[in-house]
């Protein structure tokens, strides 16, 4: 048997351009598509191919995620000590913070896993990453790499600095960025950024000191941006500017890197995010859970930012981001226009492809087209209406679920073929992330004070 894969009996959904054409087999040698066509002329072509039935399902691009924190796994089901957080820096100090601080470099290998796992189970191909383990910063990267890799998806990871823990940590978390930055290269499906955790709780100096860190490497900064008002109000007291206009200064904004959130961004920090061409990360649920608001999504969109979509660490099926996106701005902005599905398939699909593309310039992501990346789903959505290139984005956001999706593919290797993961244990993962939590879990209580 060939190293070739042959997928058969699939209907192919392209969204660049957006078609369906039924009746389609696709050859995939190596990591790369080599050919779309008739079954009988893909199987000519590699008669020794290792042949996989999509059984009429629907073939489409693998989903990317453009801002997740692998490291959150373990606050599922976790509870708050005391009463409930009145805000979101209440949520950072005492949900967020103290567990990051409880994380060893074990736990960070298995909130990594099981978020990979779900990744594999929900179609998303391509996760951008955005870590932080105060206590077990040397090496976090790699571990998280290592996990990646074994699990065979794509990643671009980061490391997050912050003053908050005290000079010496924010000392080791730029040493970290910069350590990966440069071996990250070594790997095939991995790359790397500068992570920064926000303006708030980053000094002049370290924004200083990070800038000059990641100079030799293009000056790429995966960051989050007034997610709450506090970032402004923050940024006003130590600048007297906002947060953007702060960033800016110290050249974190620009064309490589991506911000997260912007939900109170106002108009001239927007105009300077379009004007350095920096990507802006949307994360609905995220948003919504946390009561931080609505970022300008429309206003964005049609502004000419380069708009994309994350999850911030809830799951992995990323159509349920999209679903959030088209409903969320509807009831803040009290119209029904608003997010249409178009926009958000531009986003979801497009944008998140072409920031991919930024990390790994050698691919293209996001397409069924010979010489594409073989990063593939299949989805089992037989629709009792006509599915069209035009409605394609409304099946997405009112048809296809989580459940449907079957196989997933990514660097041309099989990672899941009807529901069941090739590459990783996903039971013994669970047990084990399973049987880590307890004292995870009493070492956060400790820390938040409960």
């Amino acid at each position: 048997m060939g190293s070739d894969v042959l997928i058969t009996n699939v209907t192919v959904v392209n969204w660049m351009p957006r078609t369906i054409s039924p009746g389609q087999a696709v050859l995939i040698q190596g990591d790369t598509i080599a050919a779309v066509g008739e079954p009988e002329t893909l199987g000519a072509l590699s008669p020794h191919a290792q042949t996989w039935d999509g059984k009429g399902k629907l073939l489409m691009p693998g989903n990317i995620c453009a801002h997740t924190h692998f490291y959150g796994a373990f606050a599922r089901g976790m509870a708050i000590p005391g009463a409930p957080p009145r805000d979101f820096p209440e949520i950072l100090q005492r949900l967020w913070w103290p567990l990051d601080k409880a994380l060893t470099l074990e736990d960070v290998r298995y909130s990594a896993l099981v978020s990979l796992v779900d990744a594999i189970r929900h179609g998303t191909t391509t996760l951008i990453d955005h870590h932080a383990s105060p206590n077990a910063i040397d090496g976090s990267l790699d571990v998280i790499a290592d996990a990646v890799e074994s699990a065979g998806l794509r990643a671009v990871l980061c490391y997050e600095v912050t003053d908050r823990d005290g000079e010496a940590k924010s000392r080791a978390g730029i040493a970290e960025n910069v350590r990966f930055l440069k071996k990250a290269s070594n790997r095939k499906q991995i790359a790397a950024t500068f992570g920064l955790h926000a303006s708030l709780t980053l000094s002049h100096t370290t924004l200083e000191d990070c800038q000059k860190a990641n100079e030799p490497f293009g000056s790429s900064f995966h960051i989050h941006l007034a997610e709450h008002e506090a970032d402004e109000e923050d940024s006003l007291q130590r600048s007297g500017v906002r947060t953007a206009r702060r960033l800016v200064h110290y050249n974190i904004l620009g064309p490589r890197s991506i911000v997260a959130h912007a939900v109170h961004v106002d108009a001239w920090e927007m105009e300077l995010l379009r004007e350095t061409e920096t990507w802006v990360t949307h994360q609905p649920r995220s948003n919504m859970n946390n009561g931080v608001g609505a970022a300008a999504l429309d206003e964005m969109m049609r502004g000419g930012i380069k708009l994309a979509l994350g999850n911030d660490g809830f799951s992995n099926y990323m159509f349920d981001e999209w679903k959030a996106a088209y409903l969320l701005h509807k009831v803040v902005n009290r119209d029904p226009r608003a997010a249409n599905g178009e926009h958000i398939a531009q986003i979801g699909a497009v944008h998140n492809a072409e920031l991919v593309e930024m990390f790994f310039p050698n691919l293209e992501i996001g397409m069924i087209e010979a010489g594409a990346a073989a990063d593939l789903i299949l989805v089992d959505y037989h629709p009792y209406t006509p599915l069209t290139g035009g409605n394609l984005p409304w099946h997405v956001l009112f048809g296809v679920e989580s459940s449907m999706i079957t196989a997933t593919i990514c660097g041309g290797q099989v990672l899941m073929w009807d529901r069941q993961i090739l590459t990783l244990d996903a039971e013994k993962i669970a047990a084990e992330a399973c049987a880590r939590a307890p004292e995870l879990w009493a070492r956060y209580t400790a820390l938040a004070g409960g």
